[in-house]
């Protein structure tokens, strides 16, 4: 009734069969024939990009995407395969600095626009002939002869065609949202382009002095292992339920976490007075520096936060909504202003006239001896610096709050954490302001003058 089974298979052999038998009788080809009078089931390969080998992840991507393919299919359904190849992204681009010897935004410039893009474009391709092999190999029937590109005028142009839909229909809105950035690039990273790679870095620790308002001789004692965010600070942040101590110390008053006393200022520090980080929330200081105005709300008064710990640092911790996902996220929540003080190349604006000009990561705190006037402390039993990753192949990235544009799912959607809504976004409506830019305010630095 039935032939015989050997024993002795090849699995590669019956692979290559099997995958010749599909080929040769154009079954993919079969099951699209007459799908006009079927229901369509629509698929766009979300596409990979081939300027790098394929791995055995993309080997499960593909499967899984197929045994839904194969699914519609046996049910009846029209299901074209359009292949796709992404071009986009900075992974392709660092991929050409490297074989150029080149860096950043200025060093593509010089080469050339032109040949750059010509150059990524070869490169998107180098690796086209691998994909299909593998995606044949596997079984994933799909139309390459049909591909979409996304380097293509037409993608690009249905791209800002649905955006331009959604504006006319008010369903975009500005706002903010924190995201990595690249200043050598000046563009921001997706988190898949942060975790590419990291490489080990060294960023200084430092301890600063908030001076109290209305509380002489009296000032906040904060950690921050993000010195160059000091100018753009916004608040403090407290747990409203820890103890926080007065601790007198050389003639003058530092205000801490009761239980890091010991640590930061030594076991025979002079406590003079205790309360609850709740009886500090609504207080005001005098920040470290003031080169703007914060914009849309108040600024420099001590908050509560949900992340406050007390396993490092003073139990303090200064927030720079511009910078972070939690200080946006707690700062937006309470009301306070906005202040970024940071430009798109990573460097200060001339507004921060002590640091214009620097980059950010040779700010604040990077001075052998950072000077007493704008507050910074040296505690007892303090690392001098603290070990952090940075996104290593695109250079040094860093967090920074960006505007951007989003469509909301419904018009009663809010945004989701690390996100700040702004006006909806109608014809003749939006304003652009570039990035970084804040309102001119007389400068002045209070009690650091």
């Amino acid at each position: 009734m039935f032939d015989p089974v050997s024993p002795q298979v090849s699995f590669p052999e019956l692979d290559a069969t099997q995958l010749a038998f599909w080929e040769n009788t154009r079954i993919f080809e079969k099951t699209l024939e007459g799908g006009e009078d079927k229901p369509a089931f629509i698929f766009y390969e979300g596409p990979p990009t081939a300027n790098g080998m394929p791995h055995p992840g993309h080997v499960l991507t593909r499967v899984m995407k197929d045994v839904f393919l194969r699914y519609r299919t046996m049910c009846g359904y029209h299901v074209p395969r359009r292949a796709g190849w992404d071009t986009h992204g900075l992974p392709v681009e660092v991929e050409v600095e490297k074989e150029l010897g080149i860096s950043g935004r200025e060093a593509i410039e010089e080469y050339g626009v032109e040949a750059f893009s010509r150059k990524c474009i070869d490169s998107v391709f180098q690796y086209i002939g691998e994909w299909q092999r593998m995606t044949e190999r596997i079984g994933f029937w799909v139309d390459f002869d049909s591909a979409y590109v996304t380097f293509h005028k037409s993608y690009v142009e249905s791209v800002w065609w649905a955006l331009s839909e959604m504006f006319k229909k008010g369903l975009l809105y500005q706002g903010y949202k924190v995201v990595w950035w690249w200043p050598q690039g000046g563009t921001a990273l997706s988190a898949g382009e942060v975790g590419q790679g990291y490489k080990k870095l060294d960023d200084p620790s430092v301890m600063i002095r908030f001076p109290v308002r209305g509380e002489d001789n009296t000032s906040f004692l904060a950690w921050t292992t993000t010195p160059w965010t000091l100018p753009s600070n916004i608040a403090l942040a407290v747990d409203p339920k820890t103890d926080y101590a007065t601790v007198e110390i050389d003639g003058e008053r530092l205000i801490l976490a009761a239980a890091l006393v010991g640590k930061v200022l030594g076991d025979d520090a002079n406590v003079v007075a205790t309360r609850k980080g709740s009886e500090l929330v609504g207080m005001s200081y005098e920040p470290p520096f003031r080169y703007a105005e914060p914009e849309g709300g108040p600024a420099w008064q001590v908050v509560d936060a949900d992340f406050v710990s007390l396993d490092s640092g003073s139990g303090l911790v200064h927030l720079a909504p511009a910078f972070g996902e939690d200080d946006f996220r707690v700062c937006k929540e309470k009301g306070m202003g906005f202040l970024q003080l940071l430009k798109p190349d990573g460097t200060f604006p001339d507004d921060v006239t002590d640091f214009a000009g620097r980059f950010c990561k040779e700010g604040p705190g990077h001075h052998p001896q950072p000077p007493r006037t704008r507050g910074a402390f040296q505690g007892r039993g303090l690392p001098p610096r603290l070990s952090v990753l940075l996104a290593g192949d695109a250079g040094p990235a860093h967090s920074v709050c960006a505007p951007f544009l989003v469509h909301p799912n419904h018009a009663g959607d809010r945004p989701r954490q690390g996100e700040q809504p702004g006006r909806p976004l109608g014809a003749g409506t939006h304003q652009e302001r570039p990035h970084g830019a804040v309102p001119r305010g007389q400068r002045g630095l209070g009690a650091f003058a």
